[in-house]
């Protein structure tokens, strides 16, 4: 046997003595690390605001110059959208657990994903988010001081942007640039033509209509928008979000006209990727599509945009303009198709390391 592939030979690093004054070492572990977005600690004035501020303030969301962007942010946006923005939240929040239903299915995921890579006795399994708490910085450390000197950290994004991608990699990277001792590092690519992914999107699509008491006419696959002037300047966000389209489409046996492509939670007065999805729902509507469906394939968790934007404002704009049946299909979440996707994603990546 190949003696770099022996089982004995994963833990030698931590086998042999150490001096008596050594101080303690912990046994070598692999971490994966999911990264999710972000949440606010609550829905009041103050948690919505700490978190917007953050947010609002990344260069890689906001790309305007700051003498021109933080005037508006500091003296207007923080002013005014923590109400705003805390109301909507306060409408999906999990009131049991007391937190936001993206940190509760995120939490879930590195929970059901520990149980599937439990065969790895030497894997941990982590979760942290890029805006909000727990923090990137905090669960490396955590990760780092459990013994993880490699480490695999999952951006929980399909399609590939600067705007989401890119700052958790950044985050992640800044937090690296603080330790004297760093692990070895491994990032997930995008994973929007993947197979895993389009076949868990085809199925809970196929059998959340199944529960249907009606057939759509149009199916919507509603992407979180960027603006324009972003994928003029090199963004592949638009072209990963009309392959995974296509690909999901195909597999579906659909025509053009049955799956379309739209953006939704444009902010600010430049021009988003179009067709915007409020529009085109309304537009469905006034041209006497009487049933339709929505849901929301780059969000791997279902979260403010899926709940309060699509599966109720949507709805209510659809139904206003003559339109009758709408559905929301959940986003993959927590459940058996997501998390295939989630550990395929993963077992590729820990190769040769786990």
């Amino acid at each position: 046997m190949n003696v770099t592939t022996h089982p004995d030979m994963l833990h030698a690093r931590a086998i042999g003595p150490l001096p008596a004054d050594h101080p303690p070492v912990a046994r070598p572990r692999v971490g994966v690390l999911l990264v999710n977005l972000g949440t606010p600690d609550g829905t009041d004035k103050t948690s919505m605001r700490r978190y917007l501020a953050e947010f609002l303030s990344d260069r890689r969301v906001i790309e305007w110059p700051r003498a021109l962007w933080y005037p508006i942010l500091y003296g207007i946006v923080l002013n005014t959208r923590p109400k705003k923005s805390g109301a909507l939240y306060d409408k999906i929040w999990n009131r049991e657990k007391n937190e936001s239903p993206l940190r509760t299915f995120t939490r879930s995921q590195a929970e059901k994903l520990a149980d599937a890579l439990s065969d790895q006795s030497h894997v941990m399994v982590d979760w942290a988010m890029r805006y909000g708490n727990p923090s990137i910085a905090s669960v490396l450390d955590r990760m780092t001081k459990a013994g993880c000197d490699r480490i695999v950290m999952f951006p929980l994004y399909p399609q590939y942007s600067a705007t989401t991608t890119a700052t958790v990699n950044d985050k992640f990277f800044e937090a690296l640039v603080a330790m004297r001792w760093m692990p070895a590092v491994r990032t997930v690519p995008a994973y929007h033509d993947e197979p895993v992914y389009i076949d868990a999107l085809a199925r809970s699509i196929e059998k959340h209509l199944a529960t249907l008491d009606f057939e759509p006419e149009v199916v919507i696959a509603s992407y979180h928008g960027i603006p324009q002037s972003y994928f003029k300047r090199g963004d592949p966000y638009h072209c990963h979000c009309q392959k995974t389209t296509r690909l999901l489409r195909e597999r579906l046996g659909w025509d053009k006209g049955k799956l379309i492509t739209c953006f939704q939670s444009r902010f600010g007065p430049e021009e988003w990727l179009q067709p915007y999805t409020d529009k085109t729902v309304e537009k469905l509507a006034a041209d006497g599509v009487k049933s339709i469906a929505v849901f929301n394939p780059g969000f791997v968790s279902d979260c403010l945009e899926t709940l309060e934007e699509i599966a109720g404002e949507a709805e209510e704009i659809f139904h206003e303009h003559g339109g009758k049946n709408f559905t929301h299909i959940p986003c993959l979440n927590d459940g058996e198709d997501g998390m295939a996707v989630i550990e395929a994603m993963v077992r590729r990546e820990l190769g040769g390391w786990a």
